[in-house]
């Protein structure tokens, strides 16, 4: 089966039922005992919306670009991303083939 590694681009103040929206992100997958998921802290970055995310000291608040990558069988990420979809609607997920060359996750 070819492995995959799905990407999704938020923002950190991206939320979903209360919770940042990356936290409920990685408790959805790990309950859908996806293999492996990794959330990445961006330092600039900007989306469909042409607003730049960075830091700044002059700045009270954060809106850093969030990045979550999770690495699966196609068959299971493809079965999980209608729900993904509901999760974080605005925000753009990619999905890239992967060869995993060691790590494999045993049962």
């Amino acid at each position: 089966m070819q492995s995959k590694i799905m990407t999704i681009y938020l923002s950190e103040n991206d939320t979903y039922k209360g919770k940042n929206a990356h936290q409920a992100i990685i408790e959805f997958l790990l309950e859908n005992d996806v293999a492996g998921a990794t959330v990445i802290r961006g330092i600039e970055g900007y989306g469909v919306h042409s607003v730049i995310h960075k830091t700044s000291i002059l700045r009270l608040g954060m809106d850093l670009p969030i990045i979550v990558q999770a690495v699966d069988e196609e068959n299971k990420l493809c079965n999980i991303l209608p729900e993904l979809k509901k999760m974080v609607p605005d925000e753009l997920i990619v999905m890239q083939d992967v060869e995993i060359l060691a790590g494999h996750k045993r049962d």
